[in-house]
């Protein structure tokens, strides 16, 4: 049998799961799954889990039935030679392939700081947040807990301590004027007041120097801190950073318009360690995976590939704060909401993604 090989059971690898099924795959083609673990996680829900607001189980989603498994740490991949190298129990294994995704998603960006890669925590995988979580609940009453960085990620994460531990002294620290730079103003301002009047501190135009065991350093100021969070940014995993491909200033490979890696048509990248033109997403990467389907359809049956592509457009964000309140735009980011509609409509898209998925 020839092979389809996904690495990486992010939202991008996900789509591409849900959308081929096996009548739309040639007789002589099956699909491989390579992942660390044997579900789907949903990685916009782990800032939760890390908080103990929602278990394990609650961010988990079944990988679609007709897809076949591989379960291993990638460790390089060939394109030349279309091979993957595979860490599996304690062991070297290689995988070959005759198409590809490579939907490996992303590590932290610790920015050269000194101690932030050692002393602080991250929610970036669910190996990580589960030891997150752990660390959070453990910490003693009155402990101070420190978020460095203030995008949606770090903002989402804050509001949820503070509702799961009352107790703790929480700072959010953002080298901006104003968090969620990338939100329109009024949304930025109304989270303001809700992390004001929730006693969550906000530390503005900070610049982290260095991290240690029990303290962080604003402009090499010591401030005490008995967790420190680290949600200041994302880079390409070591292995989509170690392809030999030309890449953008921030190491995500630059694609033909078909998505695939130039001179490798049987490669393609979705998700975190594409250079796409909006920020990384799971939205942004559910998208590209359709078109990616799209074009896989095409190479199979030999048709003529489109010179152009549809733009990947967004539907908009939406963040929360607690159970309770949210905060978004809609509409392609036309529309703004705030407050109990906006949280109802998170979770009513989490709820459409969980249950009627195509799984």
């Amino acid at each position: 049998m020839r092979k389809l090989v996904i690495v990486g059971g992010g939202y991008g690898g996900m789509k591409v799961m849900q959308q081929l099924n096996t009548k739309d795959l040639p007789s002589d083609y099956e699909i491989i799954l390579v992942d660390k673990l044997p579900y789907h996680c949903l990685k916009t829900e782990y800032y939760a889990l890390a908080a103990g607001t929602e278990s394990d189980h609650e961010i988990r989603v079944p990988f679609p039935k007709h897809v076949r498994h591989h379960f291993g740490n990638v460790q390089n991949i060939d394109l030349s030679e279309k091979k993957i190298t595979l860490a599996t129990d304690q062991k070297n294994d290689t995988l070959e392939y005759d198409k590809l995704v490579i939907g490996l998603g992303a590590t932290d960006k610790y920015h050269g700081v000194p101690g932030a890669k050692e002393h602080t925590f991250s929610i970036q995988s669910m190996e990580n947040t589960r030891r997150t979580y752990e660390a959070i609940s453990n910490l003693p009453p009155h402990s101070s807990v420190s978020v460095v960085g203030a995008g949606l990620s770090g903002v989402e994460l804050a509001a949820e301590l503070r509702e799961s531990r009352h107790d703790l002294n929480i700072r959010l620290f953002d080298r901006g004027e104003t968090i969620l730079p990338m939100f329109p103003r009024r949304l930025s301002s109304y989270v303001t007041s809700w992390f004001q009047k929730h006693d969550v501190e906000i530390v503005s135009n900070s610049n982290i120097t260095r991290v240690s065991a029990d303290a962080l350093y604003n402009h090499d100021e010591r401030i005490k801190a008995d967790a420190v969070i680290w949600t200041a940014g994302v880079q390409p995993s070591n292995v989509t950073r170690d392809l030999d491909v030309e890449m953008d200033e921030k190491k995500r490979i630059i694609l033909t318009k078909h998505h695939h890696i130039p001179g490798f048509p049987d490669a393609f990248v979705v998700g975190d360690g594409a250079s796409l033109p909006h920020a990384p997403s799971a939205q942004l990467a559910e998208k590209q995976g359709e078109q990616i389907v799209d074009i896989l359809k095409l190479q199979w049956k030999g048709e003529k590939l489109p010179d152009t592509m549809p733009e990947l457009k967004l539907k908009g964000t939406l963040g929360s704060l607690g159970k309770k309140k949210g905060f978004g735009t809609m509409m392609g980011e036309k529309a703004a909401v705030t407050g109990r509609v906006a949280r109802l409509l998170k979770s009513g898209v989490l709820w459409m993604y969980k249950y009627h998925s195509g799984v």
